[in-house]
């Protein structure tokens, strides 16, 4: 009951995304892929998930460019 509940909140948040203005950004580039994922029949899924949102980059930044966390990374999809 706990999963179902839970897919049926993303489904309640993909429909206020849909009724809603403007364009998309980022993050739900990030999370779409995130569902794809879990539609997948292959292992490791959460891992995958869990991949979609982050940076995948190793070198560290000089400096911080924003003040806290964005759910995402902004440099796209891979």
């Amino acid at each position: 009951m706990d999963a179902r509940h839970k897919l049926i909140e993303v489904a309640a948040f993909l429909d206020r995304v849909d009724r809603s203005e403007g364009d998309a950004d980022f993050r739900l580039d990030a999370f779409r892929t995130a569902l794809k994922h879990l539609a997948e029949k292959k292992p490791h899924r959460a891992k995958r998930v869990l991949l979609s949102f982050s940076d995948p980059t190793t070198k560290p930044l000089a400096k911080a460019t924003v003040k806290g966390a964005t759910g995402a990374w902004p440099g796209g999809v891979k």
